[in-house]
């Protein structure tokens, strides 16, 4: 993470402020966990980070276009937005489209994306996308030349592109690069060359390692058993040679792992431990009955058994969470209201963040319209948040437009950071404390060490 500059005038505040005093506090232990249990996610002074953010993609294009509808203005507007993150979707078939050959151009174009974000201070988790398992199945991800089918059908369909995974040649093809000695070290090989090149970025945060994971269903097993098998005896073990992978060439940014999209239906993962120090668990966040087109049905439990499915593994291996996608393709039905409400809330309670899906202009899964205007409902995911807190977290609320944290200030770490959806916004602090609102629009609250702090937001 950047360290920040602070005004000269700021400094001066902040010296008499920090003064030491009887009353200090003593320093107590880090921050809590955002879920009981559940560690939070940390930048490298130890403050407590909040990710909130999108998914920025270009599925479109390729070759000389590829990534070409990601402009500047992404950026630009997540940031007037008062988010802090994107998951930015690359694709492996577009790196190495020929077999030991990678795309110099390609590189330069994630680099170019990279330096907006780090223009408009956003964190990027590059995500190595798969839908489908890639162009071999009309989909983008993984090349042709490492899927091997074994010769099995493979039908398109195309009102249920989901349902192509349970395709017998899709499914091979999975068990093939999972299992394959020469497409194993293809993979980790495509990782080092991403790893090696966008290790030192400042905007880089993490590397997810794969998208919506998937593989191979046995004759009579049904597909919540499916789900824990191939993660515990396929995923664990790609995970854990993925990762070593990186830490040839980067040994500081986060690495993220995903469960099956399974997991979206309440169903515990069967993932083992990763064994990397910076590892956060990274699950989707969809109902297929939504997906399919049906209205939030607060009485059916799925966010709270979600939830519960969804918090085990970390709980579990004692490592973060950050939701990589999430948010229904209809927002506008009659409960929709009620499922951000719920939904926000709910992650709220055990994640380090999240980044919805997906930020573009138009319809569809679009954050925004044409006009930059939030669709139906999408305006509640742009709340005041605490980016990073300097300190031991106490409670992190927001409820009828007003933002309260309560925090313990640590003795070192430099300034908690608050993010803040526009312009018109007052901050007030209670305790030793005080706000200093940046030319950037970030407010820096420094509070004396040990001191019992409360920050609250709201419209002015």
């Amino acid at each position: 993470m950047r360290r920040v500059r602070t005004s000269l005038l700021a400094a001066a505040v902040v010296a008499a402020l920090l003064a030491p005093t009887a009353a200090a506090r003593a320093e107590e232990p880090a921050a809590p966990p955002p879920g009981a249990g559940i560690p939070p996610l940390t930048d490298d002074r130890g403050r407590t980070l909040t990710l909130r953010g999108w998914n920025v993609e270009d599925k479109t294009h390729r070759g000389e276009q590829a990534l070409s509808a990601i402009t500047e203005k992404h950026f630009r507007d997540l940031r007037a937005k008062g988010f802090n993150f994107a998951r930015l979707l690359v694709f492996w078939d577009d790196l190495e489209p020929r077999r030991g050959q990678y795309s110099q151009a390609y590189l330069r174009k994630i680099e170019r994306i990279l330096d907006w974000a780090e223009k408009y201070d956003v964190q990027v988790l590059i995500d190595a996308h798969q839908d489908v398992f890639g162009p071999a199945f009309g989909h983008r991800g993984i090349p042709e030349w490492a899927t091997r089918t074994d010769g099995l059908p493979f039908t398109p369909h195309p009102d249920d592109w989901f349902a192509e995974y349970f395709e017998p040649a899709v499914q091979r093809a999975f068990t093939h690069l999972y299992e394959d000695p020469d497409l194993r070290l293809a993979q980790a090989r495509m990782w080092r060359v991403l790893a090696d090149r966008f290790e030192d970025h400042p905007a880089v945060l993490g590397y997810d390692l794969i998208n919506e994971p998937m593989g191979e269903l046995k004759e009579g097993e049904d597909l919540p058993t499916a789900a824990r098998r191939i993660e515990r005896d396929h995923l664990t073990a790609m995970y854990n040679r993925l990762a070593d992978a990186v830490r040839t060439v980067d040994q500081d940014n986060w690495i993220f792992v995903e469960p099956t999209p399974i997991v979206g239906e309440g169903v515990p993962t069967g993932l083992g431990r990763i064994d990397d120090p910076k590892v956060v668990y990274a699950p989707h966040f969809y109902n297929t009955a939504m997906e399919a087109g049906a209205d939030y049905d607060p009485a059916a439990g799925w966010i709270e058994s979600y939830e519960e499915a969804v918090t085990a593994y970390p709980k579990e291996y004692k490592v973060p969470v950050v939701v990589g996608e999430w948010g229904p393709l209809n927002n506008s039905l009659p409960n929709m209201g009620r499922f951000y409400r719920d939904a926000l809330a709910s992650l709220n309670r055990y994640s380090s963040g999240w980044a919805g899906y997906v930020w573009c202009y138009g319809g569809g899964y679009c954050a925004v319209d044409a006009t930059g205007a939030f669709r139906t409902n999408k305006e509640q995911t742009a709340q005041p948040y605490a980016a990073a807190v300097a300190g031991r977290v106490r409670t992190s609320t927001y409820t009828s437009g007003t933002y309260r944290l309560v925090y313990d200030a640590a003795r070192r770490g430099g300034p908690t950071e608050l993010r803040l959806p526009g312009p018109d916004w007052k901050v007030t602090t209670e305790g030793r404390a005080v706000a200093v609102r940046g030319r950037d629009g970030v407010v820096r609250v420094y509070a004396a060490p040990g001191a019992r702090v409360t920050v609250t937001a709201g419209r002015g």
